[in-house]
């Protein structure tokens, strides 16, 4: 079928628009969203969503030539889903890296006598400038930058395994330090 056939099929509400859509440019959009997501489940979603998009944007538009639109419509959309995982993994990331810290730092909300989020800021900034130059620049890329234990690892030229005893160790001496310093953990 022709596009000008097929747009006078989204022009009618036909839903036979959808169908034609599909047989004709079904496996354009997949590939499109296919090399953004690598994910086959992932990518027939985009596809769909591609479709439903062209449903609501046809009328009034009229897109000549009616693949690229549809292309443009499938990228935005898969790229889209692309960042909204990419933030879901960093905030993964970052739920770990709170659950790690939780066993060294007292909740600066919780007024435990002098504990406030003011003198917790001193101490760890104490703390962190008394660590060695290596292991203050893991610290600061795990619990900061929130990098993952490979991009410490990568960022010191060390294998993952040392970057994570480096870790522990470092998350140990932090839970002493702030215990001598009258803090409750």
């Amino acid at each position: 079928m022709e596009d000008s056939q097929i747009l006078e099929l989204y022009f009618a509400r036909s839903e036979d628009a959808i169908a034609e859509t599909d047989k004709k440019y079904g496996s354009y959009c997949k590939y499109i969203a296919d090399r953004i997501l690598e994910n086959e489940e992932d990518s027939l979603e985009v596809k769909n969503d591609t479709y439903l998009q062209a449903w609501n944007t046809i009328p009034p538009k009229r897109p000549e030539p009616l693949k690229y639109y549809l292309g443009a419509l499938c990228r935005g959309i898969a790229i889209n889903r692309r960042r909204a995982q990419m933030r879901q993994k960093r905030n993964g990331n970052v739920d770990m890296i709170l659950d790690e810290l939780s066993e060294c730092i007292p909740d600066p909300h919780e007024k435990n006598g002098f504990v406030d989020g003011l003198i917790l800021r001193d101490a760890l900034n104490r703390f962190v400038h008394s660590l060695p130059e290596r292991t203050q620049k893991a610290f600061l890329l795990r619990y900061w930058y929130a990098c993952t234990v490979a991009e410490v690892a990568s960022e010191l030229s060390i294998k993952e395994s040392n970057a994570a005893v480096l870790l522990m160790r470092t998350r140990e001496k932090l839970k002493e330090f702030l215990e001598k310093e009258g803090f409750e953990i």
